[in-house]
């Protein structure tokens, strides 16, 4: 038994070591190489000391910060309300659907909705507000990315709501609680899991944004993504670019170590 689970595991193992390990390994040691090719502890004493570079991932982290927020505030609701319904299953798969359409098509599908002859300045007319410049502003990039990042959110608060227990429920009614105590002691603290989970799953890419932020924000909105996409593709300088890179590794093995499950002594989960 114990070697037919070996065998079985070394396609996975395999698949890890590829393209995760490896991946990241490069990344490491290539950010301690200098534009000269020489290895050198140069890449990272620019950014510490770089106030751009500090005010760059003090964006990143306030941007991701914003969407993951706002995706919460309209995911839990959204995964609440299609808890309760009959055909919930249907209505969820009506949510995912939209991440089967390429990032790229959706993108330009914004641009034209928020373009100065888009729908929505053609609403601001008709309302007599008049046209506005929606396009290329930290608005039009946050809602975007929102709006992207929603269904990653509702999945697994859908699914920790769906697993819980109705009979806490009824027990915290029979005990005399009303909705809005059930809600607060039962329900959200039963669901926390799955608001980790999406949590982590919006924060994270949030961090790395980039081609977002070059169509909808017009390259107003400068994060690490971007530095990382300037500094391979123009600068050509491989070893900031992935100095840069294992930052945002470290900053996202940091979430996922602050919004995992707390093991209590015995193994057991919190």
């Amino acid at each position: 038994m114990a070697s037919t689970r070996r065998i079985y595991s070394i396609p996975y193992m395999l698949w890890l070591g590829l393209f995760v390990i490896a991946p990241v390994m490069l990344i490491i040691y290539q950010s301690f190489k200098g534009i000269d090719g020489n290895y050198t502890l140069e890449n990272y004493r620019i950014y510490f000391s770089s106030s751009t570079y500090l005010m760059m991932t003090l964006n990143s982290v306030l941007y991701a910060f914003i969407i993951t927020a706002m995706v919460l505030l309209v995911s839990y609701p959204a995964a609440y309300f299609l808890n309760q319904l009959k055909h919930k299953q249907l209505w969820l798969m009506l949510i995912i659907l939209p991440t089967w359409v390429n990032l790229l098509l959706k993108a330009y599908a914004f641009i034209g909705i928020f373009s100065a002859h888009g729908s929505v300045n053609q609403f601001l007319d008709f309302v007599g507000i008049g046209s506005k410049q929606i396009l290329f502003t930290d608005f039009s990039f946050i809602f975007v990315a929102a709006y992207i990042e929603i269904p990653f959110m509702i999945m697994p608060i859908f699914n920790a709501l769906e697993e819980m227990n109705p009979s806490l429920i009824s027990a915290s009614r029979d005990l005399g609680a009303n909705s809005l105590e059930t809600f607060r002691r039962v329900i959200f603290p039963l669901s926390l899991n799955g608001v980790k989970s999406g949590v982590q799953a919006v924060f994270i890419p949030s961090l790395s944004l980039f081609m977002l932020t070059r169509l909808i924000g017009g390259n107003r909105v400068i994060t690490l993504g971007t530095a990382i996409e300037e500094h391979f593709l123009v600068t050509q300088n491989w070893g900031m670019g992935s100095t840069i890179g294992v930052i945002l590794i470290i900053a996202m093995v940091l979430i996922m170590l602050v919004t995992g499950e707390k093991k209590k002594r015995g193994g057991r989960t919190k």
